[in-house]
């Protein structure tokens, strides 16, 4: 299923909400204290840049990974809110997030989003595709989270490995859209 827009009351609702996080100054692939850390990367099997540039700003990734996307604008841009969700309808897991930074460079490109109130983590996850000399597209996923729900911080090892789980899917969706 394709993203769809978010309506205007939601999406008034996710841009005056704060991050439920505060960003930190820190280096590439380092995670603030109290947070844990991930980071995996793949070389996608399809060779086409700026097609995977697109699907993945067209929050296609998103749904071929399993998740229901209705974003604020699509394709994204600095400060797009969106919800995701995931599972069936009447006990989805709502997933939202702020686009807080986009990279559009010749051969790097992607965005990073923070988490708002309502998510199940708090912290930030960075979506970054690599255009190799070769020609060969490596995707990176980094991201820093700790428990932010009650269900989250009572999942423990649950929970790390949904992300794990969730973080693989990523990984693989661009490949199949």
């Amino acid at each position: 299923m394709p993203a769809t827009l978010l309506d205007e009351q939601q999406t008034s609702r996710l841009l005056a909400a704060p991050l439920s996080f505060t960003r930190a100054a820190r280096s590439e692939g380092e995670a603030p204290a109290g947070y844990n850390h991930l980071s995996r990367s793949v070389t996608l099997t399809r060779r086409d840049f700026d097609g995977a540039a697109r699907h993945l700003f067209e929050w296609q990734m998103h749904c071929k990974a399993g998740l229901r996307v209705q974003a604020s604008d699509i394709p994204l841009h600095q400060d797009t809110v969106v919800l995701m969700q995931w599972g069936p309808a009447p006990l989805a897991l709502r997933i939202p997030c702020r686009v807080l930074e986009v990279i559009d460079e010749p051969r790097r490109r992607g965005f990073a989003y923070g988490t708002l109130p309502g998510h199940p983590e708090a912290g930030e996850e960075r979506f970054i595709l690599e255009q190799l000399e070769d020609g060969r597209i490596l995707f990176t996923i980094t991201a820093y989270s700790r428990p932010a729900s009650t269900l989250a911080k009572v999942g423990g090892p649950i929970t790390r490995a949904a992300q794990n789980f969730m973080t693989h899917r990523y990984l693989t969706a661009l490949d199949r859209v």
